[in-house]
């Protein structure tokens, strides 16, 4: 009797684990079109807002990534190694920042079982046409996304340095299988202090 308990409780974990595991990767795909039929203040028309206000009262005192087809609204973290990606979009230190021109590359976990909504899981959302903006030292940055591709691993020269001011933003991909990257490319349309 006191087996066939143990059994049963055993059983119901295992079901409940694998349930989690199912389920888990699909809950932010219901959160992005909650988010889309609500007036929530991560809803791409908030966000829009943001991007395209021109007054210096909306201007966040940290460093921020604003992309509104993504829903994304998030601190951009420094650091020195992979580690700062646990918290969010992290630009990688040996590229350029906005306030100096040329390729600022950020990058962000899709997804992880610890963090099923990672910053870019909707990455894949994002079309050529749609602006995104950087709050950097005080001053927003707006970027128009030009280019949008899947890489290799080992095609490092999306984070190579450019003439032009771009923004390049990549994530693992496919969601199920990551074995390649996407790639954003947007070019810079204009600041404001």
């Amino acid at each position: 009797m006191k087996l066939a308990r143990i059994n049963t409780a055993l059983l119901g974990f295992i079901i409940a684990i694998n349930g989690y595991l199912l389920l888990m990767p699909v809950f932010p795909k219901l959160t992005y079109w909650w988010q889309n039929h609500t007036h929530a203040p991560t809803s791409t028309a908030a966000l829009n807002k943001k991007v395209r206000a021109n007054d210096s009262d909306s201007l966040p005192k940290e460093n921020r990534l604003v992309a509104p087809t993504m829903h994304l609204d998030d601190q951009i973290f420094e650091g020195k190694d992979l580690s700062a990606l646990k918290y969010g979009p992290w630009r990688l230190p040996y590229t350029s920042t906005p306030d100096k021109g040329g390729n600022t590359v950020i990058v962000g976990h899709r997804y992880t079982y610890t963090n099923p909504r990672g910053t870019f899981y909707s990455l894949d959302r994002v079309h050529v046409g749609d602006q995104i903006a950087v709050f950097w030292q005080h001053k927003k940055y707006v970027y128009r996304v030009h280019e949008i591709r899947t890489v290799t691993p080992d095609a490092v020269n999306v984070e190579a340095p450019t003439a032009d001011n771009r923004l390049t933003l990549y994530t693992c991909t496919p969601l199920w299988l990551p074995k390649d990257r996407l790639v954003v490319i947007a070019l810079q349309e204009s600041s404001y202090e």
